[in-house]
């Protein structure tokens, strides 16, 4: 069998020299044609100047018409958001270093601080200062970055492997001229070599800035207070004078600046015990992007006055006309053109935004503390209910139902201030408890009360509906909601986070069994509107435009697959199991696929995964996420509760009891759905345990939601069982007693 090498055109080109030479000429000049029409950095033209000011630790409660007048006056003219400074922190620790922010800018991906530096560390601190640039001798004013190499070799052996001096490499690959201003702002201008093109100490040693297209400027006051005092917080005092200090430096840049130059001002790092949301503005209306009076926003977060560091090094890109490079995570900044009516009022408003972030900080773990204590208290007694006989109090099946809607309300609380009031941790449960208490109103105000399922299919309802509209209108519900994600930590902004998708599957799931139950006398017609509506759901988990949820969609899928086919009295089984996770997993493949092929700049993460899938990054991505699922078993409290509610629901509810038969086998016999709604939220929530970063907190929230709703379908199907039990036959001294004449007997 001939060979690849004997081919028609293998042959050809050893014929001859001539056939050799033809072929090297076509391939030089299809190589010139590519190159011609492929665009570069070199060939890009940089337009108009951006002025980079990094003010370490500045957050909006430190701005002050009188004292920072000139941070005043951008905020009056500009367009404002709180920023999420989320670097690599150091270990054990969740602030935000002021290298680690430089050097995120500079890379355009989260970076971190390496203990190398400890020798420009300040007294004890977690946070090192930057070090000072070394200024060549030749008199061109550039300087180079002391011991830059350590600080690659760093970046190649965090998680992110970040490219630090990516900004200023492609900036001076496309011609422009950088200026730094400052040590921090050397690390951010500096080239992939460390070199710095003009370096100052101050804004008074240029005096002109005009000249460069790019001047990074750091106002470091706030930081080296906070450094010298060994990363404490500083005293109120000590932090007005730090901030006028800065605003002064500010002021200082801005005069020497070009007219026209878009100024970007960001509060790289943390200066305080704690992690902050930090003061992000934007001015200037000659580049691509104007940035007037209004609010600033992102494809990153997709949430109204919400960016991230990472997005400052895009934003710095399109400000210059350049192009991203794909190492960049970020997306620019976009101004969103609606005006806030007053400047005070937007300032206190975004510093109330970084406040929420604060106090949910401090609640969170306390709150699902008492969360698991309330929920095992509440297991235990009523374990102890179920076993009884003859006494099943109505109370048992009203607290099931408000336990069952805790976790759609502690969403719904955020429509409530409660991070504003003098005491927040009550504030919280109060309007948690008030929400559940609504809506189990709701679920038993109506007809539907006495049905086995109907209080659980309102619940259930409400859990799904509520999520599923809020992801359609920008996800505020789950910003800084306790079991939400958190800006601070810059984990997630938009779409379903783990938690909340629990919720939602498994509300959806128990909703749309209840539905079943409904219409159970026109069985085609109920699978077709559960088939329907879960359809919705899975393409609102997964859809870039609201859920962009990677890992619910595939256990979405599954769980949605059991709860069908066990209603529709099908088998389930390992080979119909696996064939359903192939289809949800190539689902939420196509759906990636079609994010990634949008402009790099509308992505989300879903798109993004492609890319580094494409660029072999994915295995690391991947087992980055299996890590992190696998350390989420170390979370005692929601481990507990998961093995407790599994247990009360085995082997409380599924057991047989005095009753002659299990509490939940009565249920089943009288909603059969019902079995195959829990059975498929079961689903779910495994499946999305085993391929969630978030792990144990999706199973964790999913029981929540369905074992009290399972026990209070259960409480009124034992109900309705001893309601229904015939009167033992009278003894003989009942029969005695009965004779006409006889007083009747005492009422039970």
């Amino acid at each position: 069998m001939p060979s690849v090498e004997t081919t028609s055109l293998g042959l050809w080109v050893r014929a001859g020299g001539v056939g050799r030479r033809v072929l090297t000429l076509l391939t030089a000049l299809l190589a010139c044609l590519v190159a011609v029409g492929l665009p570069s950095q070199a060939d890009a033209q940089v337009k108009g100047q951006v002025v980079v000011i990094g003010v370490p630790g500045l957050r909006w409660d430190d701005l002050d018409p009188a004292r920072t007048p000139n941070l005043w006056g951008l905020a009056a003219k500009g367009s404002l958001a709180s920023l999420s400074a989320r670097t690599i922190p150091p270990q054990g620790r969740s602030i935000n270093c002021p290298v680690a922010g430089w050097l995120t800018v500079s890379a355009g991906q989260r970076a971190g601080a390496p203990p190398l530096l400890a020798e420009h560390r300040a007294s004890g601190g977690d946070c090192a200062a930057a070090p000072a640039p070394v200024v060549t001798a030749d008199g061109s004013g550039s300087a180079v970055i002391p011991d830059w190499a350590g600080l690659v070799a760093h970046q190649k052996s965090s998680p992110y492997k970040a490219r630090i001096g990516l900004l200023g490499q492609t900036i001076t690959a496309a011609g422009g001229k950088i200026a730094a201003i400052g040590p921090g702002a050397a690390l951010g201008a500096a080239d992939e070599s460390g070199k710095v093109q003009t370096y100052a100490a101050t804004a008074a040693e240029l005096a002109d800035l005009s000249p460069y297209v790019a001047v990074f400027a750091e106002a470091g006051q706030i930081a080296a207070e906070w450094l010298a005092r060994g990363g404490a917080d500083l005293p109120p005092d000590v932090r007005r004078n730090a901030a006028a200090a800065a605003d002064r430096t500010i002021g200082e840049v801005l005069s020497r600046a070009a007219p026209d130059a878009t100024v970007l001002v960001a509060g790289l790092s943390d200066t305080a015990a704690t992690a902050h949301l930090h003061v992000a503005v934007a001015v200037g209306d000659a580049g691509p992007e104007p940035y007037g009076r209004g609010w600033l926003t992102a494809a990153s977060t997709r949430q109204d006055a919400m960016v991230t560091i990472t997005d400052l090094t895009a934003t710095v890109l399109r400000a210059l006309g350049l192009e991203t490079p794909k190492e960049v995570v970020g997306k620019p900044w976009r101004g969103d053109g609606d005006a806030h009516a007053d400047t005070g009022e937007a300032v206190a408003g975004l510093a109330d935004a970084d406040l929420a972030g604060q106090v949910l900080r401090q609640v969170r773990e306390p709150f699902f503390i008492a969360l698991v204590a309330v929920q095992l208290l509440f297991y235990g007694l009523a374990a102890v209910v179920v076993r009884r006989r003859h006494r099943m109090p109505a109370s048992v099946r009203v607290v099931a139902v408000v336990s069952g809607a805790l976790p759609i309300s502690a969403f719904l609380a955020q429509l409530v201030p409660w991070w504003s009031f003098a005491h927040p941790m009550s504030a919280l449960i109060g309007t948690i408890l008030a929400v559940a208490g609504l809506i189990a109103g709701l679920a038993f105000a109506g007809p539907w009360r006495g049905h086995v399922l109907g209080p659980l299919t309102v619940v259930a309802g409400v859990s799904s509906l509520a999520l599923l509209v809020d992801v359609m209108t920008g996800s505020r519900l789950q910003v800084n909601a306790v079991s939400g994600y958190e800006p601070v930590t810059g984990g997630r902004f938009y779409g379903f986070g783990n938690m909340a998708y629990a919720v939602f599957s498994t509300g959806t799931i128990l909703m749309l069994a209840g539905v079943a139950h409904l219409l159970r006398h026109r069985r085609w017609i109920a699978v077709a509107v559960c088939l329907a509506y879960g359809l919705l759901a899975i393409f609102a988990d997964g859809w870039p435009g609201w859920g962009a949820d990677f890992g619910g969609v595939p256990s979405f899928v599954v769980g949605l697959a059991v709860f069908l086919l066990l209603l529709t009295g099908r088998r389930v089984s390992v080979v119909r199991l696996a064939v359903v996770g192939l289809a949800g997993a190539a689902l939420i493949g196509l759906i990636a696929v079609a994010d990634w092929s949008r402009p790099a700049d509308r992505r989300t993460h879903l798109g993004a995964f492609v890319q580094q899938v494409i660029d072999g990054e994915g295995g690391s991505v991947i087992g980055r996420k299996l890590g992190a699922m696998l350390n989420t078993l170390g979370n005692l409290p929601l481990t507990l509760l998961s093995l407790v509610a599994l247990a009360f629901l085995f082997l409380v509810l599924s057991r047989p009891s005095r009753w002659g038969a299990s509490a939940l086998s009565h249920a089943y016999g009288r909603a059969p759905e019902l079995r195959a709604g829990l059975l498929g939220a079961l689903t779910a929530a495994l499946v999305g345990f085993l391929i969630n970063d978030s792990g144990i907190a999706i199973p964790a929230m999913a029981l929540t939601v369905a074992v009290p709703l399972t026990l209070a379908a259960s409480v009124r199907a034992l109900r309705l069982a001893t309601a229904a039990e015939p009167s033992p036959p009278p003894g003989p001294a009942d029969r005695s007693s009965a004779r006409p004449g006889s007083p009747a007997p005492p009422a039970p």
